[in-house]
């Protein structure tokens, strides 16, 4: 019994050391395999909890108009940043979604319903009533109100965004103090602050107990964002386009936003660094930094001040003669910097979402192609002085009408049907009348080829390159060729058969006007990286006339307003030049009978010019001609920059 005892102890013994050394083997293979074959995978765990790691944004430059007083430069940031609030709703917390959903309607939509009813009863004003509308806002209530119960009306929902609500500090105020409020106790925004991002009562509340205390709205909240913000709304949208956060990270879109995205937003940083037992406490020795680096800022050459007039008046024009858009571009005469650029329609880049189309995001100034019409003689005229095929006082005769080789009916002047013939005319009688034959009679006196190379050395049908960005080039295709044609030549020597854009087209003048010389336009003044400025230089492209020749269109320019068509471009004190152009629109091969683009072209004062100025009015509907719309608001906005940039008389 003895030795059969002790066999079996010596037997549990084996087993006992059996399973020790399992164990033992199995601790370190399992050992083996956290310290060697997945350290990586448990030191990134490790560092997850004992590191923090950030990308550090940085801030979005700046873009600044600019205006200058006294010699000294004033600048007005149009694209800034800042904070916003996005609101959300935690569902699970709201006791009554019905009750949020009206709440939240009433003070987000009901006021813009109410507008656009207003609105729409007023356009119905003379139909039969206006119950139609009524039952259309009322459907339309009644369909907010269901979005919103979308989002409240779910139970265990902790999180749903209230899109399309961004709100800037003061708004969000201003919708927490109407939350806040009933009817016994009424809340004021000047009561509120925020702080710390959280919305409380200001210290001297009436309330002592709230005092100091936070805004308690269950189930309703916000986060802080830093966004692109347009202080000038609509004004320069063209010019500075928009950011866009559809991606998470704001990304420019057309204009300067885009066409400088990479210098605008500027470089990452890095922050990698201990932190202690508690989450919230950073132990900052050891850390690796790497510094954000802030977008650039970008000073441009519009002036504020004439800005906002040009397109407050180009707003008006387009309204009064109830036309589809229009385009003002002013530019200085020596230097080529851009001093205004608009266009309308435009839109409200801080809300630029709400567009109908989304076409509206191109800048008509440099996109949009047209044929100009008769402001192209100017251009013509030029060549043929130049060349010295004619002179102010060479003569030819004016049938009305002319034949060109090719085509099968004759080219008129455009007054042929009132006038006829005008007879022996000389060359500035065809800018002051506008003669299509005379400028085909230049045209022909220097031959198509030298025509279409002046044409070129203008800039035609290429881009000028300004810093926007989605230029069209512009077509001369038909003047490219190695035999033009004899009706494209005579066609496109008064503005016809070529597509330009208006950029394009002030630039002849900016060339007449500064002594033959055309310059590069640009409209960023300056650059500020890293706090050094970097200035552009004004730069010449080509000498495309000689300065005799430009003395000489510039004197016959301002007989065209003196005499011609353009009488009321005249402002008392001041010679000027300037020439009209009444384009047909192209439509299906063939021209339309009742639209036209008008575009009028300026050159103020014509002695020692400070500007030029090009006003374009697209299809108005009460008037035919240029002179009863694009030359009015030329006059309006050039009167308005000589007294600003005080001008003096000499007249």
């Amino acid at each position: 019994m003895k030795t059969q005892t002790l066999k079996i102890s010596i037997h549990r013994w084996r087993l006992v050391l059996a399973l020790v050394f399992l164990l033992s083997g199995s601790l370190i293979v399992k050992l083996f395999t956290i310290q060697v074959g997945k350290f990586d995978m448990y030191a990134a765990l490790a560092a997850g909890q004992q590191q923090v790691a950030n990308i550090l944004r940085p801030d979005r430059g700046l873009i600044y108009f600019t205006e200058t007083i006294s010699g000294q430069e004033r600048l007005y940031p149009v694209a800034t940043n800042k904070s916003f609030a996005s609101l959300y709703v935690v569902p699970k917390d709201i006791v009554d979604p019905r009750a949020w959903a009206e709440r939240f309607y009433e003070y987000f939509d009901h006021p813009r319903l109410e507008k656009e009813l207003a609105e729409s009863i007023q356009k119905s004003q003379g139909a039969t009533g206006t119950s139609p509308v009524i039952v259309i806002a009322t459907s339309t209530k009644e369909e907010l109100i269901a979005g919103y119960l979308k989002r409240l009306d779910k139970p265990n929902d902790p999180y749903e965004p209230l899109e399309n609500h961004l709100l800037d500090t003061d708004g969000l105020l201003r919708l927490y103090a109407w939350l806040a409020s009933s009817t016994s106790t009424p809340v004021e925004i000047s009561n509120l602050e925020l702080k710390n991002e959280q919305v409380i009562f200001k210290k001297d509340y009436k309330d002592q107990s709230l005092a100091g205390r936070v805004v308690d709205l269950p189930g309703f909240g916000f986060d802080l964002t830093d966004r692109r913000y347009y202080p000038e709304d609509e004004i320069g949208s063209h010019i500075l386009g928009f950011v866009s956060y559809a991606e998470g990270e704001g990304q420019g879109r057309y204009g300067l936003e885009e066409f400088f995205n990479d210098e605008l937003f500027g470089q990452y940083g890095f922050l990698k660094s201990e932190k202690g037992g508690r989450s919230d406490v950073i132990i900052v020795n050891d850390r690796e930094y790497i510094k954000p680096t802030n977008g650039s800022d970008i000073i441009l050459t519009i002036d504020r001040n004439v800005q906002f007039y040009a397109c407050q008046k180009l707003k008006e024009s387009v309204k009064k003669h109830g036309a589809t858009g229009g385009t003002v571009i002013a530019i200085q005469a020596k230097t080529g910097a851009i001093i205004a650029m608009c266009s309308v329609p435009d839109f409200n880049p801080n809300d630029y979402k709400s567009v109908e189309d989304i076409s509206v995001y191109n800048n008509p100034a440099l996109l949009y192609q047209y044929e100009p019409g008769s402001v192209f003689k100017t251009v013509t005229m030029s060549i043929g002085i130049d060349q010295g095929k004619v002179s102010p006082a060479t003569t030819y005769k004016d049938e009305g009408q002319i034949m060109i080789k090719g085509w099968s009916k004759p080219i008129k002047n455009s007054d042929f049907s009132t006038h006829g013939p005008h007879g022996v005319v000389d060359m500035s009688t065809v800018l002051d009348n506008s003669l299509n034959t005379g400028a085909i009679f230049v045209m022909n006196q220097v031959g198509p080829k030298i025509f279409s190379d002046y044409v070129k050395d203008y800039g035609f049908g290429e881009k000028t390159g300004l810093e926007l960005g989605g230029e069209s080039t512009g077509n001369i295709a038909n003047l490219l060729v190695n035999k033009v044609k004899d009706i494209d030549a005579a066609t496109a020597s008064f503005g016809q058969g070529i597509a330009v854009t208006p950029l394009q087209m002030i630039m002849p003048y900016q060339a007449i006007a500064n002594g033959g010389l055309l310059m590069k336009p640009y409209i960023v003044k300056a650059i500020i990286r890293n706090g050094q400025r970097d200035d552009t230089v004004a730069k010449a492209v080509r000498q495309v006339i000689s300065a005799k020749t430009a003395a000489t269109v510039s004197a016959m320019l301002v007989n065209v307003v003196e005499k011609g068509h353009s009488k009321s471009a005249a402002i008392p004190g001041y010679y000027l030049g300037g020439k009209t152009g009444t384009a047909q629109v192209a439509e299906g091969g063939s021209y339309s009978s009742d639209k036209y683009i008008h575009t009028f072209i300026g050159i103020a004062p014509i002695e020692e010019p400070a500007f030029v100025m090009l006003t374009k009015i697209d299809s108005p509907q009460d008037v035919q001609y240029a002179e009863g719309s694009a030359v009015p608001l030329w006059r309006d906005i050039a009167d308005y920059m000589l007294k600003y940039y005080q001008v003096p008389k000499t007249r």
